[in-house]
């Protein structure tokens, strides 16, 4: 008599996914969409500063985009932090030697 609990379980979780389809489908964007793939690939002919928003050309555009990811210099740390800095490390190296 086991044989019919798990048969009708299944019936039901069947049923329950064919009624969820359609509200999947409602969720697809418009067929007049572009799709991400194919915004990836196009060249860009028009560009805007991400520091200012002006207009570049591609050139300019990627001249920036290359200066903005090499770093210039590294960051500098006042003679205080660097003394604080200092000050934790020696605090942690007695703490594991000490017991206290």
């Amino acid at each position: 008599m086991m044989t019919g609990k798990p048969f009708a379980s299944f019936v039901v979780a069947a049923a329950v996914s064919l009624i969820a389809i359609p509200e999947r489908a409602i969720a697809l964007p418009p067929a007049e969409d572009t799709p991400e793939e194919v915004l990836r690939n196009e060249i860009l002919l028009e560009a805007r500063s991400p520091l200012d928003g002006e207009p570049l050309t591609p050139a300019e555009y990627a001249a920036l985009q290359a200066q903005l990811q090499e770093p210039t210099q590294p960051p500098q740390l006042s003679s205080e932090i660097r003394y604080n800095i200092f000050l934790l490390q020696l605090l942690r190296m007695f703490r594991t030697l000490s017991p206290f």
